[in-house]
């Protein structure tokens, strides 16, 4: 057994005997897992302990917040499990918000927690160091599943569960905590030589599919949600190949963006905030809605009220017919939408020139609907003097390489990228499923991280305010530590800047917004890290050069920016 100092329960004497942690990390090698974010703590030393005999990269941020964030980030930029360590109590409990996040979009992540020991566990109030009544309670809200391992044969079995967990859909992050004796005591279980997780099949029911097929194939105005689903189920291919049979226009939510052609002439783009593309989609007679709700944003903020047929496809049983009745279909976006492509396909073949269904929006055709569409949007954005955040927009997105993955955090700048942005052959990140703040330079980090893990070009775009920018500012350290190859657009406005904007258009006065900060030129230079303020009309050329440079970099611009004009107040 190793020795503690009853005063502080840490181990007075190392060994060299493998114990609880070295199951932990043989496990997740053997599961495939290449780097680990958290930060160590002393109810988890087994596990540090146990990452020094093996090949784990470890990322140790500053909060256990950006931990998640950038094990989310991680993620989702490579496809993935993420993998959190955290300690115990405060530790565990400050990466709740984090993990809300990870949750509520539906990325897949291994958290494992320490505990205190197995004999302060239960009913009794020991007085231990970061006890808490029931610390995997505390993540029931915010993960899949949780497990407590009260023994180290359990270890391996347990991990390769919830690793398989993670990564069904609906994916997520799931917590196993371990106590701090089962990490450090001596074992006699031999070291891991493999394991295996693969993920639970999860496929359409057939009778749905071809209830969806006679509706698809015998609609005269389909259309198309694309939700944040449609991408984790990489449904992208079979989504484009429905679109084009059905001559079927598609629109993307936040979470969606990407996963349909920007440019197509059946794409509506992200535009799901504007009162022309609500328009549109209620007069859809059959509306196919892939990895989405139907919730706040893509609904418009609840005005939606369409008046033709929903079918809803989603991984999560409990979002179907959430917020609308419709033709649920509880699967997999992407065997859901490979079965409806290859039904509806040879449900078109088999009708041939029988087929007499003509794709008609009121005598335009399709392409002509979504064209004038989209020319809609524009012509209202032009009339509402945001000539300024237009070129804004315009000029970060030519700035950014077509492949370069984008990471942002809920401000003005994001909530435009939500609407505007053509993540082209890059991927779009942002925090839209929690909504909190501080997630994109953590989830940056973690993202490029993973690239670079992963063998590919790994410089990534974090875009923050400067009220969001606060909350992970600490990981400045982070970066500058990994040398992680990370870009940051501060954009500045002197406050939260959106909530501003939100109580002067309600109450014709903001209260609380206004914001003290630092010179993030001057505290991003004292990390070590290179950093540069810029005008508005600069912001594209001062990227170029930070995408170019080595390392984590900063680029600040200190400016207000408005957001369009809601129409689901009109």
């Amino acid at each position: 057994m190793i020795d503690f100092d009853p005063g502080t329960a840490a181990p007075t004497k190392g060994t060299s005997q493998r114990n609880g942690g070295d199951l932990v990390v043989e496990t997740l090698e053997a599961l495939g897992a290449k780097t680990v974010f958290g930060i160590p703590g002393q109810h988890a030393l087994g596990l540090f302990d146990a990452m020094g005999r093996g090949n784990l990269q470890f990322v140790s941020s500053r909060v256990e917040n950006n931990s998640a964030f950038a094990a989310d980030g991680y993620s989702r930029a490579t496809g993935e499990v993420g993998v959190l360590f955290l300690s115990t109590g405060p530790g565990a409990l400050t990466s709740l918000a984090g993990l809300q996040e990870a949750y509520a979009t539906g990325v897949p992540m291994v958290v494992v927690a320490s505990q205190i020991p197995l004999e302060g566990l239960g009913a009794r109030r020991k007085g231990m160091l970061h006890q808490l009544d029931d610390q995997k309670a505390s993540a029931a809200n915010v993960t899949k599943s949780q497990r407590l391992i009260q023994h180290a044969s359990g270890i391996p079995s347990a991990i390769q569960d919830a690793w398989t967990e993670a990564i069904s859909s609906p994916q997520g992050p799931v917590w196993i905590e371990i106590p701090q004796n089962v990490l450090l005591d001596p074992i006699m279980v031999p070291p891991v030589e493999d394991a295996l997780a693969e993920a639970a099949d999860n496929p359409p029911r057939v009778e749905l599919v071809r209830e969806a097929v006679k509706w698809l194939a015998t609609a005269e105005r389909p259309a198309i949600i694309a939700g944040g689903g449609t991408r984790r189920g990489r449904a992208e291919k079979s989504l484009l190949s429905i679109a084009e049979q059905l001559r079927a226009p598609v629109i993307c939510t936040p979470g969606g963006n990407g996963a349909f052609p920007w440019n197509h002439e059946l794409s509506l783009q992200s535009w799901i905030e504007d009162r022309y593309m609500t328009d549109l989609l209620e007069d859809a007679d059959v509306l196919l809605v892939i990895g989405s709700s139907l919730g706040e944003v893509t609904s418009n903020y609840f005005t939606f009220e369409p008046r033709g047929r929903i079918i809803q496809i989603d991984a999560e049983p409990r979002v179907l017919e959430s917020n609308r009745p419709g033709l649920g279909i509880r699967a997999d976006a992407g065997q859901a939408l490979a079965a409806l492509d290859e039904a509806l396909s040879t449900a078109l073949s088999a009708a041939g020139a029988a087929n007499t269904v003509v794709r008609n929006w009121h005598g335009a055709t399709p392409e002509e609907t979504v064209k004038e569409t989209v020319a809609k949007v524009r012509a209202r954005l032009e009339s509402q003097d945001l000539a300024k955040e237009l070129k804004f927009m315009a000029d970060i997105r030519e700035a950014v390489p077509d492949g370069m993955q984008t990471f942002w955090d809920m401000t003005i700048s994001a909530y435009w990228a939500w609407s505007c942005w053509d993540s082209r052959q890059g991927q779009f990140h942002s925090a839209q499923g929690a909504g909190g703040l501080g997630y994109g330079f953590p989830a940056a980090i973690g993202g490029a991280v993973g690239l670079e893990t992963t063998g590919k070009p790994a410089r990534v775009l974090a875009v923050s305010g400067d009220g969001s920018s606060m909350y992970s500012i600490s990981e400045l350290a982070t970066a500058k530590q990994h040398n992680i190859p990370v870009t940051w657009l501060i954009v500045d406005d002197g406050g939260y800047g959106i909530l501003r904007e939100y109580m002067v258009g309600a109450f014709g006065k903001a209260t609380a917004t206004e914001l003290a900060r630092p010179d993030f030129v001057k505290l991003a230079e004292s990390f070590g890290v290179p950093a540069r303020r810029v005008a508005p009309e600069n912001v594209g050329e001062a990227l170029k050069e930070g995408f170019a440079a080595d390392g984590p970099n900063v680029v600040v611009v200190e400016t207000l920016l408005k957001m369009f004009a809601p129409t689901h107040l009109d």
